[in-house]
């Protein structure tokens, strides 16, 4: 099956990287979502009927990871980035009832869609790009053979026509100034310009954008990762799909706030994990998160981000800016050099990544050499090698939710050790992202999203 590696040469935003949706899956909700409505938009005319056949990963796990939600919602018009969570189940409940989505042009204007037979999982098959495939069909009145386009979910929310190894990449036509496309040119572009990466990253935004207009969205970012937190804290019951799983972090955060004046390094690990474990929760519910790089390790860098903000003397808002700036830098080598897909990597292209991103934005406000911030990144992924992706019931919920609270400590950890040393080391970034390619290029399927084996298969649902 053909990867969708990126071309190393193609420019990434962090605009691409950290992107404000709903849970409970950027690969899985955020990008069908995308794609459907991209599909709609597309058309000449007002279709008569549409359908969807869902492949690979999005096939098996698609109801546990709401992907059907997804392109109800998609093909529909609506945004992940705009779209009410508390307004969907009754979106959902209308079209369900109706057997019709709105078209655009219109509030009177309609298009049949019945779920049972418009929407498809075809459960075992795969599209040759990616395992992440769907595929959308138009009819048009007075035509018998109808508009079809595939579309892939590549991970993050990103989503590719067609044939990925036949588009042009995202960024092909945009130059940035201190492109860098691999740790050591990364490095290199540092030592020779004498800017931190976070500036690199910075001074590369502006081939998009001002700085006021990117520190602007790093702000949005910032507040979208509070507000999932927080949101996270206030919530209680039960998560969606059926496991019972109980919310936690209200009863944690009680709790804690009970122990503030005790405070020590047992207890700042636990507020560590409580600010991952609200996010994740909020992402199982289908909150509204930040896609960071994905839904499914959404809470990662928010609990560092809170770390940091809490915990670290002297902390303020440009901080914060270098922080998100730095790990976004870790986050295009990845996304250029191998993949954030669980579905193509498994878990370490996604809780893997996002401790890699988080380490080295850690160690980059506290006073870390791009070396060391370097060292920090291949520390925070060495780490989580070989993790696997395999969802009790397709649900983002066991293991996935505490998973994100050990990638947020592992995270922490590894900016330290790093600024231990001088910045040299023996297993470069770049080494540690090819293996954790090499790795995943390796993994059985079953252990990539696609719950056919690991805990999926050896824990009984309740």
């Amino acid at each position: 099956m053909t990867k969708s590696r990126l071309d190393a040469a193609a420019a990434i935003s962090i605009t691409d990287l950290f992107t404000i949706g709903i849970g409970p899956s950027s690969s899985h909700t955020v990008g069908p979502m995308r794609a459907a409505r991209i599909f709609m938009e597309s058309l000449p005319a007002q279709p008569i009927r549409v359908q969807c056949d869902l492949y690979g990963s999005l096939a098996l796990t698609g109801h546990g990871h709401a992907t059907d939600s997804a392109i109800l919602l998609g093909l529909s018009g609506y945004r992940p980035e705009g779209v009410d969570p508390d307004g969907i189940p009754a979106i959902l409940a209308a079209i369900r009832a109706d057997h019709r989505i709105g078209w655009a042009s219109g509030k009177d204007a309609w298009v049949v869609f019945d779920e049972a037979t418009d929407l498809l999982f075809h459960k075992g098959e795969f599209l040759e790009a990616h395992s992440n495939g769907m595929r959308f069909s138009a009819w048009f009145e007075g035509q018998d053979d109808p508009q079809v386009q595939d579309y892939y979910s590549i991970g993050g929310g990103a989503v590719l026509p067609g044939s990925i190894a036949s588009d042009l990449p995202v960024g092909h036509n945009i130059v940035q100034s201190y492109p860098f496309s691999s740790g050591v040119e990364m490095l290199e572009q540092g030592e020779a310009s004498g800017l931190s990466i976070a500036t690199l990253v910075l001074r590369n935004e502006g081939a998009w954008r001002t700085q006021a207009e990117t520190e602007a969205f790093l702000d949005s970012v910032i507040d979208a990762m509070s507000a999932s937190i927080d949101r996270g804290l206030l919530q209680e019951g039960l998560l969606p799909g059926g496991l019972k799983v109980r919310r936690r972090a209200r009863a944690i955060h009680q709790r804690l706030r009970l122990q503030q004046d005790a405070l020590g390094p047992a207890q700042i690990f636990e507020w560590v994990s409580l600010f991952a474990l609200a996010v994740n929760e909020e992402n199982a519910a289908g909150g509204r998160v930040v896609t960071a790089p994905t839904n499914g390790a959404a809470g990662v860098i928010p609990a560092v981000l809170h770390y940091y903000r809490r915990f670290v003397p002297g902390a303020d808002r440009d901080g914060e800016h270098r922080l998100l700036l730095t790990a976004a830098a870790i986050g295009f080598l990845y996304k250029k050099r191998a993949s954030i897909s669980a579905a193509e990597m498994g878990c370490q292209g996604e809780v893997g990544v996002a401790c890699s991103m988080a380490a080295a934005g850690l160690a980059a406000v506290l006073g870390g050499t791009n070396g060391q911030i370097e060292n920090a990144a291949e520390i925070g992924m060495e780490h989580n090698l070989g993790l696997t992706c395999d969802p009790i019931g397709g649900l983002v919920q066991i293991p996935c939710i505490e998973r994100n609270t050990m990638g947020a400590v592992k995270a922490i950890n590894a900016a330290y050790l790093a600024l231990q040393g001088d910045g040299r080391h023996i297993v470069s970034l770049d080494a540690v992202i090819e293996t954790m390619r090499q790795t995943g290029e390796d993994m059985a399927s079953r252990y990539k999203e696609t719950s056919l084996g690991g805990l999926a298969v050896n824990v009984v649902e309740c």
